[in-house]
């Protein structure tokens, strides 16, 4: 008698152990930022923003190079020089102001997005697909779509 109530209760506690186990997936996910980053709309066009505002700063350069060209004496020459590369140095830094902040807020976009993956597929980590050399779930896909559908 003995036995057979062991017998019971090591069963009981083997089919709550496997129910346990398949209500908890877990597991590690990895991401391919770059394939995720190429695949998202405001990620692309975070880059054409970027793109727009150094060309615009390279026609600026140009046309300051007209400019100099015309000018005559070297004190023309040295002043526009001095009140170009101030000029210059301000567009610089609006630039890169623009550059951290359309990075910042993709990066905050994708990672919002990865989180809600990580709960939605029960996993217990993310890593970059980089540092996964077997093994683990590939949830770019997932992610890309998420970031598809608007939500971000």
């Amino acid at each position: 008698m003995k036995k057979l109530k062991f017998g019971l209760l090591a069963l009981a506690a083997g089919m709550f152990i496997a129910i346990g186990n398949q209500a908890y997936a877990g597991g590690i996910g990895y991401i391919n930022y770059q394939k995720v980053q190429e695949n998202f709309p405001f990620a692309q066009q975070a880059v054409k923003d970027i793109d727009a505002k150094a060309l615009e700063m390279q026609q600026y350069m140009v046309d300051k190079e007209k400019q100099y060209k015309s000018l005559s004496t070297p004190l023309q020459k040295q002043n526009f020089e001095e009140a170009t590369a101030k000029e210059f140095k301000m567009k610089e830094e609006a630039y890169m102001r623009l550059k951290s902040s359309k990075e910042e807020q993709v990066y905050n976009k994708i990672q919002a997005a990865t989180k809600q993956v990580l709960v939605e597929q029960k996993l217990d980590a993310i890593l970059d697909y980089r540092v996964i050399f077997v093994g683990g779930v590939d949830i770019s896909d997932l992610v890309i779509q998420k970031l598809k559908s608007g939500q971000y």
